[in-house]
């Protein structure tokens, strides 16, 4: 008869080796299986993972994605006993998690885990739980193992829970790749801006992760990776139907999927070629010449927005017949900036604040690399009075 001591572990990467290992330091006997192959210095594997089950009284999944656990639990179905639980603690869809409960049923524990590795060592996770009927009180003790557990309604809201939480960090991630580029923009030392960010709300991230910051070489492994973020927030995006940056701003990272999260913070900042339009067209402005629009846009570009009410839509050489090649008389007042730029490829686009007296204007930039340089194809504004 299968002791409840007895758990199988499915997914030995860095997360499922690491509940692994814990499990058994605490007394549990642990079977692992992975899909890669991969063994682990703490605890037996097997390379069918209907066997690992087979004997287990509680599955405990540590897989990538929701195709791995579909894939996974439709090799071992009908090798789980009748009163095996499985607890799954990877990161899905709210649709995939409320998938899967339908169909385990009450066998089906969704508990995605917040903390990474050295929480997983420490018994600090906190694990969002849901499961129904009594299943979570019987998991509860190999879960508290691990952590503290929180229990939440059902399957979709514990996957969607995790990633609002995985966003958060995505969002400090890239705020801190901003505030390091502003920092080598004004020219500051690396080491004196993370000393200060350390200081902030940052901190915590900044002290975790300062090997990776300060762009020299590290040996030790991700702890959690730019690839499986990037996958949380394109799960998160898709879920909530709603723009999400940091989705975009991870995907476009050129560091490697398997690199860790704090490589996003360093990764270099646009290349300054698709400034060059965007800083002719403030010349343009600073001075009132229209050679420097002619410069900064394709020749078949518009420049389209609400004029008095109506929508206008100028060929660019009408926009550069209102400019008289002088600057206005209150341009030592006017300031203007770039905001954003987001680069994809051959395409890219931008948006600026210009503030010319009491008008301020958003205007909003459609980019195209044409051979060895960038044009701005198009360009809306929008005028605040």
């Amino acid at each position: 008869m299968t002791t409840p001591h007895t758990i199988a572990v499915l997914g030995l990467g860095r997360m499922g080796d690491a509940i692994a290992t814990r499990l058994a330091a605490q007394g549990r006997t642990v079977i692992g299986w992975t899909r890669s192959g991969r063994t682990s210095g703490a605890v037996t594997t097997t390379g069918d993972p209907r066997h690992a089950v087979a004997e287990a009284g509680l599955v405990l999944l540590a897989l990538f994605d929701g195709p791995a656990c579909r894939q996974v639990l439709d090799d071992v179905r009908h090798a789980l006993r009748a009163d095996t639980i499985v607890v799954n603690t990877s990161t899905i869809s709210p649709a995939e998690a409320s998938e899967l409960a339908r169909r385990l049923g009450p066998s089906y524990v969704h508990a995605p885990v917040l903390g990474s590795v050295p929480a997983v060592s420490a018994g600090a996770l906190r694990i969002l739980a849901a499961a129904e009927g009594d299943t979570l009180d019987r998991a509860r003790p190999v879960l508290e193992t691990l952590g503290s557990v929180l229990t939440v309604g059902d399957a979709a809201t514990a996957a969607a829970l995790k990633l609002i939480a995985n966003n958060g960090l995505a969002g400090a991630v890239l705020a801190l790749r901003d505030s390091l580029r502003q920092g080598d923009a004004l020219g500051l030392p690396r080491d004196q801006v993370l000393d200060v960010l350390e200081l902030g709300r940052l901190g915590g991230l900044v002290a975790h992760k300062r090997g990776f910051l300060t762009g020299e070489p590290v040996t030790a492994a991700a702890e959690f990776t730019i690839g499986a973020l990037a996958k949380d927030m394109a799960l998160l995006a898709a879920a909530s139907n709603t723009p999400l940056r940091s989705a975009a701003g991870l995907a476009d990272v050129p560091a490697g999927p398997e690199a860790d999260i704090a490589t996003a913070a360093i990764a270099p900042a646009a290349d300054d070629a698709v400034l060059e339009p965007l800083r002719a067209y403030v010349r343009g402005h600073a001075t009132g010449d229209p050679t420097h629009f002619r410069d900064a846009f394709l020749p078949t570009a518009h420049v389209e927005g609400i004029r008095d009410g109506a929508f206008v839509s100028w060929p660019l050489e009408e926009y550069c017949a209102l400019f008289t090649g002088r600057p206005a008389a209150d341009e030592p007042a006017r300031s203007r900036r770039i905001d954003t730029v987001d680069v994809h490829g051959t395409v890219a686009t931008a948006t600026m604040t210009l503030l010319h007296g009491a008008d301020t204007f958003t205007d909003v930039f459609l980019l195209v690399r044409v051979g060895d340089r960038w044009r701005i194809a198009n360009k809306a504004y929008h005028r605040h009075s």
